[in-house]
């Protein structure tokens, strides 16, 4: 069975910096789910990151700052590899990720300054999937990732 990553906060698990979640109510994922194909994770969390915590951004570096200045690269560098080992362990082509998240931003990112500016790029997590042949989308892209996974079957 095909299986799909997904953020673990789109599936309405309270694992955000800010201590909520983003769900997100799809009746494709409401099928998956049904199907057994989803393995949930957040790499923040799995980096060894609490709940709440300072919110962090992408600096022009690459490295991952809270407004604070405090570098949080490792935990997010740690949450990336744990993801792809998962990934790798059950066969997972396919990520579900949260957009704008320096985890797990497919198609934008905020721009590091912590002023809400986003810009185009990709959080860690999903910078390491797909470098690894694993097809990230994100929560505005269900349908498509859909339509590839029903091209598979």
């Amino acid at each position: 069975m095909m299986r799909i990553l997904v953020s673990s906060c789109l599936l309405g698990e309270p694992v955000r910096y800010d201590g909520k979640s983003k769900p997100v109510s799809h009746q494709i994922l409401q099928k998956w789910q049904s199907q057994d194909r989803i393995i949930s994770f957040c790499p923040e969390v799995a980096g060894g990151l609490p709940i709440p915590r300072p919110a962090a951004e992408i600096s022009h570096d690459g490295k991952v700052l809270t407004a604070n200045s405090i570098d949080v690269t490792e935990a997010f560098d740690l949450g990336a590899q744990k993801a792809l080992s998962l990934c790798l362990k059950n066969n997972v082509k396919f990520a579900l990720l949260k957009e704008g998240s320096p985890s797990c931003g497919r198609n934008e990112i905020y721009d590091g300054s912590h002023q809400g500016n986003k810009i185009s790029g990709m959080g860690l997590t999903a910078q390491l999937l797909e470098k690894n042949d694993i097809k990230v989308f994100s929560e505005f892209q269900i349908e498509v990732l859909a339509l590839l996974i029903n091209k598979r079957l």
